[in-house]
């Protein structure tokens, strides 16, 4: 007879695993099953003067843990029946056996919702003997190992019913050697497995919007509600440009100097008045020529007189230094082409470009 060693041995060796079940689905289930239990020796093989009023019904309940969807562990109480025969020294014994079950389970699914299972486990089984009409009364405990086969189907994802059959070992009476016995089982059962299985995520298409139609879409649009007609950089906001003003200074210089005449000094003043007016303004004084002489000389003759005017500028309106600057174009740049009296009057020349005033949208 197997000892309690085999209780020990089945729970330890659940220790290692720690897989988890179906996705969605609990490893959790329960059950019960009803069947037929035969045992061994029985008045089928003959062995017995006579047989009794058999109770051969059978009944379990159990919980298991599934460590995945091919593997576990079932814990359960099993009742085996009774059994009735007459022995040859004219004896009634009364013989049944029940207790708890701890076993491994395995499946194995094929076709749809179909599955074979098998199973090994022990039974901490009491037997008992109501011999001669209960004159005679023998029971004791043990272990007997068992095996077992099976065919299911799940009936929805949490309810299966199984056709079993099982095999039992050494269910014996040791203390007073009166029963040395084996048993088989058929019988059904149904199960209940908790959870239920996730859902497949279907992928929804997320349609991004461009509300202000401004070709940015709103997920990463900075500035909303952008006007249509502007052109916007990649965040959505709008593209601005500044507004160049221009002045004609109409600045007086003898032949050959860079010394301004204060009769001219009319045209500086308006430009002075006109940055005090807007402060971030700043000013790019350009100086240009007429085509009479060496390039370069009226290249260097330009610069200087345009660095006469911003000195003007700074010094007798009080424009800061940071906002003018200076530029000579000599004769790179003329408004009219040609040497004549009319070409060189338009070409001889002092500009006033002043930019920072004024911020615009670019439009498309």
């Amino acid at each position: 007879m197997m000892n309690k060693t085999l209780q020990v041995v089945l729970l330890t060796s659940m220790l290692p695993f720690a897989a988890s079940a179906a996705e969605g689905m609990s490893p959790w289930y329960i059950g019960g099953g009803v069947g037929i239990n035969n045992y061994e020796p029985n008045c089928d093989q003959k062995t017995m003067k006579t047989c009794g009023d058999d109770d051969p019904y059978a009944w379990d309940v159990f919980g298991g843990y599934l460590f995945n969807d091919n593997f576990g562990v079932e814990l359960g109480y099993r009742d085996l029946g009774r059994a009735e025969w007459v022995d040859y020294s004219n004896k009634l014994n009364d013989v049944g056996a029940r207790g708890m079950n701890l076993g491994l389970v395995t499946f194995w699914p094929f076709a749809n919702r179909w599955s074979l299972s098998a199973e090994a486990g022990a039974l901490n089984y009491v037997i008992s003997n109501n011999k001669n009409y209960g004159s005679e009364y023998y029971s004791d405990s043990g272990v007997a190992p068992y095996i077992g086969a099976g065919i299911g189907y799940n009936i929805t994802d949490n309810l299966k019913v199984q056709a079993k059959y099982r095999r039992y070992e050494n269910l014996d009476e040791d203390k007073w050697k009166t029963l040395e016995m084996e048993s088989n089982y058929w019988g059904l059962e149904l199960s209940y497995r908790f959870g239920s299985k996730s859902k497949p995520v279907v992928p929804v298409a997320v349609v991004v919007g461009d509300a202000d139609m401004d070709g940015v879409n709103d997920d990463i649009d900075q500035c909303p509600n952008t006007p249509s007609t502007h052109k916007v950089d990649s965040n959505g906001c709008t593209i601005y440009q500044e507004l160049e003003d221009k002045f004609d200074i109409e600045a007086k210089f003898a032949t050959n100097s860079a010394i301004v005449q204060e009769s001219s000094y009319g045209d500086i003043k308006a430009l002075a008045e006109f940055m005090s007016k807007h402060p971030n303004a700043e000013v790019t004084i350009a100086g240009h020529a007429s085509n009479t002489g060496a390039a370069d000389y009226n290249m260097a003759l330009s610069e200087r007189r345009a660095i006469a005017v911003a000195d003007v500028l700074i010094n007798e309106y009080g424009v800061a230094p940071a906002k003018v600057s200076s530029m000579g174009y000599g004769i790179t740049q003329p408004l009219i082409e040609g040497r004549s009296a009319e070409a060189n009057k338009a070409n001889r020349r002092i500009e006033a470009h002043v930019s920072g005033t004024e911020k615009v949208p670019v439009l498309k």
